[in-house]
């Protein structure tokens, strides 16, 4: 078999969906000499349900078609989130103004008459899928951005507090726990709001977290430095592109809406996250879920959905067992149980309850090599992929 060139290689996932078996025909065969791969339907139902199994890299839709007209198609495909992206381009025997612009307005990004010049349709073709791909490529970008910027400031607060991290990890548990029994779609901002909540955190002193937390008496001067945390939080999210709603969610944790009247997902989320944070301080001191919630029920500012949502929630309890290792033996995700210093006692180098990730074992690792570390006691979840060939100091769970 001879090597697959890039010129054998498919330029394109291509859907036609017209009426005409003359017309499906006649562009396929055409298509497919340009090395696309085509699928083609005679009904927009038909389409949208292939769609859905497999999105196409773009769509030729007719117009006049029995059963759903291609504007009904093509509104249907844009309020499909999974779908919305699809580039569609029009081919009708309607060529008046008032058609071409009723197309545009419900979705289409391009529209051809009919007869149509197989020319002018692969000319279009190419240019919108050399659209998409520079649309996805730059989305691919921003993500892996966005993904970077988060992932070095939960990094920044792993290492400023792991008591902060601690909390931060039980709330996003609680707002997944009420985002999946609410069936919210596409939750990536509940979940990144509740992961972050706490961040602004990182500017206060540990004592001063650890007592407004647990709902100890704070100094005015502490109150006021507590108090300012969500705004410190919105500051720092706020410069990031596509989280300006999770920097309002979070913003906003303290003095969420009473009731939620409106659910756009800033208000909700803020209203989530006051939730999740009032629940997790009370289990936080020994507060069992159920007496918990019964005591937030009772306060009237909650939404009930939330409230109901949270009827059957439990904490998770990771099972550990707990280690003294050498610093060459410590794995991502482990957890360090107490605080790690230099040799010389000095230094501390690591907070307990760290959890271990390839940047703070490479930081162990050079401080080991310059000023020389002790061994450290971890936490080892119970999971596959870390080695059981070193006996356990005892069993331990959290």
């Amino acid at each position: 078999m001879p090597p697959i060139t890039d010129q054998a290689l498919p330029q394109g996932n291509i859907m036609i969906v017209d009426d005409n078996p003359h017309n499906l025909k006649l562009l396929e065969d055409m298509l497919r000499l340009q090395q696309y791969e085509v699928l083609s339907f005679p009904r927009g139902r038909l389409a949208l349900a292939a769609a859905e199994q497999e999105p196409p890299d773009l769509i030729l839709l007719d117009i006049n078609m029995p059963e759903m007209n291609g504007y009904e198609v093509c509104e249907r495909l844009k309020s499909n989130p999974r779908l919305s992206g699809i580039p569609v381009i029009f081919l009708s025997a309607l060529n008046a103004t008032e058609d071409k612009v009723k197309g545009f307005r419900s979705g289409g990004v391009d529209y051809i008459a009919k007869p149509f010049q197989f020319e002018e349709v692969q000319a279009r073709v190419e240019t919108h899928l050399k659209l998409r791909r520079a649309q996805q490529a730059e989305h691919d970008l921003l993500e892996r951005t966005l993904s970077g910027a988060v992932g070095t400031l939960w990094e920044l607060v792993q290492l400023t507090s792991p008591a902060l991290a601690s909390r931060c990890r039980a709330i996003r548990n609680i707002v997944l726990w009420i985002v999946e029994r609410l069936e919210i779609r596409d939750p990536w901002q509940y979940e990144l709001a509740a992961t972050l909540c706490l961040v602004g955190c990182i500017a206060l002193p540990d004592e001063v977290f650890e007592k407004a937390y647990a709902g100890q008496a704070l100094s005015p001067d502490e109150d006021q430095m507590f108090r300012a945390h969500p705004e410190s939080a919105a500051r720092l999210l706020s410069n990031i592109p596509r989280l300006e709603v999770v920097a309002e969610m979070i913003q906003r944790q303290q003095r969420p809406p009473a009731k939620l009247s409106v659910m756009e997902p800033a208000r909700q989320g803020a209203h989530m996250l006051h939730l999740a944070f009032e629940m997790d301080r009370r289990v936080f001191r020994g507060v069992a879920p159920l007496d918990a919630l019964a005591e937030l029920r009772s306060w009237g500012r909650f939404d009930d959905r939330m409230l109901d949502a949270l009827q059957s929630y439990s904490p998770a309890q990771a099972e550990f067992e707990l280690r003294r290792l050498q610093i060459r033996e410590v794995r991502s995700g482990m957890i360090l149980d107490e605080d790690v210093f230099s040799r010389d006692g000095n230094l501390l180098i690591l907070k307990a309850g760290t959890v271990l990730t390839e940047t703070w074992i490479e930081r162990l690792e050079n401080f080991a090599k310059v000023r020389g570390v002790e061994l450290a006691r971890v936490r080892v979840p119970r999971v596959a992929g870390i080695e059981k060939s070193i006996a356990p100091i005892h069993a331990a769970s959290e």
